[in-house]
């Protein structure tokens, strides 16, 4: 498994090399030059000024040159500059990135939770009104965008019966510590993990009932049904650990997905995480927080998709990894 494990690190720096260096061009491809908007800020536009700028930020430099600045800046934990922010990037990401790891860990675990919870009960009364009502309650949170579904939200918990907080993650000026304080966090995180989870909930719910239901057609369930083991134990033992393997590969396809999720959820609830601080980046033509913040994505990404492969081994123990 080491072995295993060594090949995937080597490929995932590869993969993450050549995604910095297609978001490096594309970025500096982007109309606007942010020496000039910087200066104009400042209120002194002047070319002198411009210059002087450009030769601190280093983007007089030819773009080759800037690359290789930033991919040897990376191997040293250093994602640059913010000029807007004028602080290093990596700080800056340090302080939201466990405000969206909360955000995404929490919206994952309720998706799958409920969606493998709702397939299987699907697909256990196939057929029956209940499958019915939970396949159009699927279908429902699947095409509703989840800006909307966030919005409705708000109107609903924060507007009309005042039970959630509708934006931050901790409420203002409180200064609680201890359980009040974790109390205030769950509080204000219910519903942006709400939101986020229940767009993919939909999908494993769907994902979970159409794999159980072809695993219960083949021969070895048959075969525990004939040595008349209880439905309970075929459906739970047999059905959905062998069902779960397209689940889990899903998951792994959404991770990129939900973390684009999340700078939506974010924007929408004023929570202070990176994919906020990826949405005012890019408003405010912050290169290289805006890179920087697509390196941290990426590489969140990058483990989340090695954490699924090592799953399946947990799920079905006659995988083996090939090295």
């Amino acid at each position: 498994m080491l072995s295993f494990v060594a090949q995937r690190v080597v490929k995932g720096v590869i993969v993450l090399l050549a995604i910095v260096v297609l978001n490096f061009f594309l970025i500096r491809l982007a109309p606007g030059d942010p020496a000039v908007v910087m200066a104009g800020e400042a209120g002194a536009s002047d070319q002198v000024f411009v210059q002087q700028l450009r030769e601190k930020f280093g983007l007089d430099k030819p773009l080759p040159e800037q690359l290789f600045i930033y991919v040897k800046g990376i191997a040293t934990l250093d994602l640059g500059f913010s000029f807007r922010q004028q602080a290093p990037v990596s700080k800056l990401i340090l302080e939201r990135l466990p405000a969206t790891l909360l955000l995404t860990l929490t919206a994952f675990a309720i998706s799958l939770a409920l969606g493998v919870l709702f397939g299987t009960f699907a697909a256990r009364f196939a057929g029956t009104f209940l499958d019915t009502a939970i396949t159009i309650f699927a279908l429902i949170f699947y095409a509703m965008p989840i800006f909307w579904v966030a919005l409705m939200g708000i109107l609903l918990f924060s507007v009309a019966v005042d039970w959630l907080p509708s934006f931050g993650y901790e409420t203002v000026g409180a200064n609680l510590t201890g359980l009040a304080h974790l109390i205030d966090v769950a509080k204000h995180l219910i519903m942006p993990a709400m939101t986020l989870g229940l767009f993919f909930m939909a999908t494993y719910t769907r994902m979970t009932r159409a794999s159980m239901l072809e695993v219960k057609r083949l021969d070895f369930v048959k075969t525990a049904r004939a040595k008349g083991l209880p439905d309970a134990v075929i459906q739970r033992r047999h059905v959905l650990r062998n069902a779960l393997l397209p689940v889990v590969t899903l998951a792994g396809v959404h991770a990129g997905t939900l973390i684009g999720g999340a700078v939506i959820t974010e924007t929408v609830f004023a929570w202070p995480g990176i994919g906020r601080l990826m949405y005012d980046a890019l408003l405010q033509r912050d290169y290289n927080l805006l890179l920087g913040v697509f390196v941290t994505c990426s590489v969140m990404v990058l483990i989340f998709n090695l954490i699924t492969d090592l799953v399946y081994r947990l799920v079905d123990p006659r995988i083996e990894f090939a090295a």
